[in-house]
């Protein structure tokens, strides 16, 4: 019995170890799948929030435009890879991509803890307005290749 518990526990190492090696391999997205919102406000349904929900909704949607927006003449949809749009990868452009998402998420962190000691300060109807900015801004995205 002790055998098969041995046996087993190595067969399920072995299997996490594949894999997690798999999936540093695979490509990483151009747009990260979480740089999404599912819901959308409006201004009254915004009014009726308390500020520190606003809040993180501001927070929300900095988060996804810093994560959209600087790479929209590659891909506006979370989740492409280099290679679903042709670009063909190698190490170099693997290097790169590593490096550009580890900066975005430095970014990220350090906005993120500047936005939460400093916005509570802010005019809640600013807030309210920068959301509906922000919200704006990335239902344009669905529109970009129509400008095309």
């Amino acid at each position: 019995m002790k055998g098969k518990i041995v046996l087993f526990t190595f067969f399920l190492i072995f299997t996490n170890q594949i894999v997690v090696s798999q999936a540093k391999n695979a490509p990483q997205s151009i747009i990260s799948p979480t740089a999404i919102i599912r819901t959308y406000h409006t201004q009254d349904e915004l009014r009726g929030m308390q500020k520190g929900m606003l809040i993180e909704l501001y927070i929300e949607r900095t988060r996804v435009l810093v994560k959209t927006l600087p790479y929209v003449a590659l891909a506006t949809k979370p989740g492409l890879t280099p290679t679903d749009i042709g670009i063909p990868m190698d190490s170099n452009k693997t290097k790169l991509q590593d490096g550009q998402t580890a900066a975005t998420n430095v970014f990220l962190d350090s906005t993120k803890e500047y936005q939460e000691r400093l916005v509570p300060y802010a005019d809640t109807e600013n807030i309210i307005a920068g959301i509906l900015f922000y919200e704006g801004i990335i239902k344009s995205l669905h529109l970009f290749n129509e400008y095309k």
